[in-house]
């Protein structure tokens, strides 16, 4: 069973889906020159900085937030030319930093998903005991340590 990380949010004019797939992040970090990864650090940084009234980092890029919506829309079904007019009429001039939760969010889910995209575990499969030590848990054969045979 596969992770859909999809993601439906109230944006701009409606409730959409968004959805980033492997398709769409390459697409992503091809079009910013950044990694997906780094794209989320930048956007949380962006947003924490927005929080504590300070500059975001230097190198974000507007492109961060206009892309990640963008291919999240495309992703999520809609239709590219649609996608690209939905953001040019809601992240255009003087709309970006209302719109860095969503594109935060749009790839937060992307690489990590969402809880109920979590596959569900076999019937009888249970969670790891407490109770076990670490080398009882790896599968790893026990050393015999410095035990010397007794002459």
């Amino acid at each position: 069973m596969g992770r859909s990380a999809k993601l439906d949010l109230d944006w701009a004019d409606g409730t959409y889906s968004f959805r980033l797939g492997i398709a769409q992040l390459a697409e992503l970090q091809e079009k910013t020159d950044a990694g997906p990864w780094y794209i989320q650090w930048a956007l949380q940084m962006a947003l924490m900085s927005g929080q504590a009234g300070i500059t975001p980092p230097k190198d974000a890029s507007p492109a961060y937030v206009i892309d990640t919506i963008r291919l999240g829309l495309i992703g999520g079904g809609m239709d590219a030319v649609q996608a690209l007019k939905k953001v040019r009429a809601y992240c255009g001039d003087g709309q970006l930093t209302e719109n860095i939760p969503v594109a935060f969010a749009i790839i937060a889910t992307a690489l990590q998903g969402v809880p109920e995209d979590e596959p569900e575990k076999p019937e009888g499969e249970s969670e790891t005991s407490a109770n076990r030590s670490p080398e009882e848990e790896s599968g790893s054969r026990k050393s015999m340590g410095s035990e010397l045979p007794s002459a």
